[in-house]
């Protein structure tokens, strides 16, 4: 199944294409257990799109479906809890589409057939997936032989796994294909009229050279207006629309920080010191570092100039078996031991055979076709001509296995150490995230002194001792301030450092704290007021190296803001429309029977501003920034006269056209294009948001995860 191996390798551009990226499982726990009522449909119900229902196993399957293909794909067994997040997105969004458009595509008859399935596979008019996975690195042609010869492979060899793979990105080919029928239908129904482009291109060519001036809002001190709670209400009435709001909560919290002591630091120095005279006599030095340091035996070599200058110093003057330290260094006590001496190249040319033990059955199976390689080129057989035909590296494949000249730390270390430490035109077996590599050598760079040093590490860390006093610190904090009073009063008494955090439903953490998810949910489930609890019922949340306690003092439902939770805004919204009253009336007093803008700018106080080439494409105008009032107004202002007082959103303004250009064009036919082109754009990207927007969505996944 080479290519199905070529399918992983390219696996970051795939997973652009069809992915989208990673996961990994989820357990409810007692939710699921036997006789619970959350096991009642309407609990379990994890979201409902459009009057369909989505019940949480029917989702968590296709979360584990696609981590299964995430894992197959990157060669991963485990997956962060950041993948998971991005997998479980990605199956949300696909449930969206296929719930939405698929129901919108169904009404009007829209489908993606069988035929047309086999055309954008195995036709002359493959899908961009299909050309990704089957083009040739040589011509750069999509080799429909190799297409033909996988497709008979998934019935003898494939694994349920990559049959699952393929159906998957069949999937994603033909609901592809579905979204570019809908919108293209949609497209098509978008019309660009003769006169719409004659307007355009009028408003295109003509430019603007223009004089303003400007009253800036921040002019008027907010005691100079004064606002009721009448009209406060009246506007809030009136524009309730602007006032929407999310779902938020806000919360306060303190940490305590569990950090070494110390004591702790003392002990750790007197470990490493302690350690000296018996890491001295070693002979096994990687044995001994492997199990004794926090970091692993690191086997690579070292030029002088790539050592810390004291350490380099030390070590090229010293012998193998000579201890340096302890010193400290990255949060941990260090000594250092020469190890070897070795006189190697800067850079290695190699060739290389990948087997990927997936593509071939197993480890076992791997291991024998590497072994039947090695022994095949060393009775004389072509390493170039095999490389071609099983390497599952395609980028060298083609090139008969060749690498090309690599510097050290740009290979993984196990593929390194055969390729700079073997010998010329030899031939090397290295085992490697990626699978089985037959390696070799074909020429290597000017040889120098290089040095392997043994680190023997140990890590500055909290003991037992320090956490469990942090820990009673934060449980005494908690015990004696269970509400918002006693929280905030303890908090001022003991100069401690609140923090405020407002958080959405679905969000991940709480910014600075360490994979919080729990505080997040414990927020949206909490009485305003009340001290937030963990899953165990306890108020101390541990997050990395803090421990949180955290109070809920805000919280805001989907919807329109009521009038007492928009007040502030609203305020701000009547102040401004009063300040721009005042400012307009003084601007028009100002400008009464003159022609000139200067002299309408001295009787403000104010400087005259100059502006070119202006039309109904400009987005920021010199000094005062975006404000498309302006733009509106110039742009059908007659020459030479002093506007009307124009409301922008940072002040009150007034402009002078000065002179109108006229740029030659007359291509309508292009304008025509040009807008039409616009407006597909906009179908492709705007009809699913749209559709989104006409169905009735509950998600309910911060419930479960």
């Amino acid at each position: 199944m080479a290519t199905l191996q070529n399918i992983r390798n390219r696996g970051s551009l795939m997973v652009a294409i069809v992915i989208g990226l990673a996961l990994g499982a989820f357990i409810l726990g007692d939710m699921l257990s036997s006789g619970s009522n959350l096991m009642k449909p309407s609990q379990m119900k994890i979201a409902e799109i459009d009057g369909e229902s989505v019940q949480y196993p029917q989702f968590q399957k296709k979360v584990e479906e696609l981590a299964e293909i995430y894992k197959m794909n990157t060669q991963q067994t485990q997956i962060d809890e950041a993948t998971w997040e991005q997998i479980r997105e990605q199956v949300w969004q696909g449930m969206l589409q296929e719930n939405i458009l698929g129901k919108a595509s169904e009404n009007l008859g829209l489908t993606v057939g069988s035929d047309e399935l086999f055309d954008m596979v195995q036709g002359n008019n493959p899908h961009q997936i299909i050309q990704q996975l089957f083009r040739n690195q040589q011509t750069g042609e999509v080799d429909k032989s190799s297409i033909l010869q996988f497709l008979k492979s998934l019935d003898i060899n494939a694994s349920p796994q990559q049959k699952s793979y393929w159906l998957y990105i069949e999937n994603q080919i033909m609901q592809d294909k579905l979204r570019s029928k809908y919108n293209n239908l949609v497209s098509k129904g978008l019309y660009v009229t003769s006169e719409e482009a004659k307007k355009s291109l009028e408003a295109r060519n003509k430019n603007a050279n223009f004089q303003f001036i400007a009253l800036n809002y921040s002019s008027v001190a907010d005691s100079a207006v004064k606002v009721t709670d009448s009209e406060l209400k009246e506007y809030y009435n009136k524009n309730k629309e602007q006032y929407k709001q999310e779902k938020t909560r806000k919360i306060e919290y303190i940490t305590f920080d569990v950090l070494p002591s110390a004591a702790d630091n003392t002990a750790t120095q007197k470990w490493i010191t302690d350690s000296k005279a018996e890491f001295a006599t070693v002979q096994d030095n990687e044995q001994y570092i492997n199990v004794n340091s926090e970091t692993r035996f690191d086997p690579s070599f070292f030029k002088k100039e790539e050592l810390a200058p004291e350490l380099a110093e030390w070590a090229f003057a010293a012998q193998p078996g000579d201890t340096y330290g302890p010193y400290f260094e990255n949060n941990a006590y260090k000594l250092a031991k020469v190890d070897q001496f070795k006189l190697l190249p800067d850079s290695v040319q190699a060739s290389h055979i990948l087997i990927n033990p997936q593509t071939v059955g197993g480890a076992p199976q791997a291991q024998a076709l590497v072994d039947s390689l090695k022994k095949l080129i060393e009775n004389g057989a072509s390493f170039s001509e095999l490389a071609m035909k099983y390497s599952g590296d395609p980028g060298s494949a083609s090139k008969g296995g060749d690498l090309g000249w690599f510097k050290r730390k740009q290979m993984v270390p196990e593929f390194e150490e055969a390729a700079f430490n073997g010998e010329v035109n030899k031939l090397y077996v290295a085992g490697t995230q990626f699978g089985l590599h037959l390696i070799k050598p074909t020429k290597k760079g000017k040889e120098i002194n290089q040095v392997r040093i043994a680190t023997l590490s140990r890590n500055v860390e909290p003991s037992t001792d320090t956490y469990q006093k942090i820990y009673g610190e934060t449980s005494k904090f908690a015990s004696e301030n269970p509400d918002s009073e006693s929280f905030n009063k303890a908090v001022l008494e003991q100069k401690l450092n609140k923090r405020i955090a407002t958080l959405k439903e679905n969000d991940r953490e709480v910014v600075g704290l360490e994979s919080s998810r729990q505080l997040v949910r414990a927020a949206f489930t909490a009485d305003k007021g009340k001290i937030l609890v963990n899953n165990e019922g306890s108020s101390i949340f541990e997050f990395g190296n803090k421990f949180v306690i955290s109070m809920l003092t805000e919280a805001t439902e989907e919807g329109v803001s009521t009038f007492e939770e928009a007040k502030i805004l609203v305020d701000l919204a009547v102040r401004k429309e009063k300040k721009a009253q005042l400012l307009a009336a003084k601007m028009k007093e100002a400008a009464s029977g003159e022609t000139s803008l200067e002299n309408v700018a001295s009787k403000l106080s104010v400087v005259v501003n100059e502006a070119t080439n202006l039309n109904f494409d400009t987005y920021s105008i010199p000094v005062a920034g975006f404000e498309p009032a302006i733009v509106g107004t110039v742009s059908s202002l007659p020459e030479n006269k002093i506007s009307e007082p124009i409301q922008g959103i940072n002040g009150v303004y007034l402009a002078k056209v000065t002179a109108i250009v006229t740029n030659p064009g007359d291509d309508l036919k292009g304008e025509k294009t040009r807008l039409a082109q616009a407006l597909n754009y906009r179908a492709g990207s705007q009809v699913f948001e749209s559709l989104k927007k006409l169905a009735d969505i509950e998600d309910r996944r911060s419930k479960f995860y």
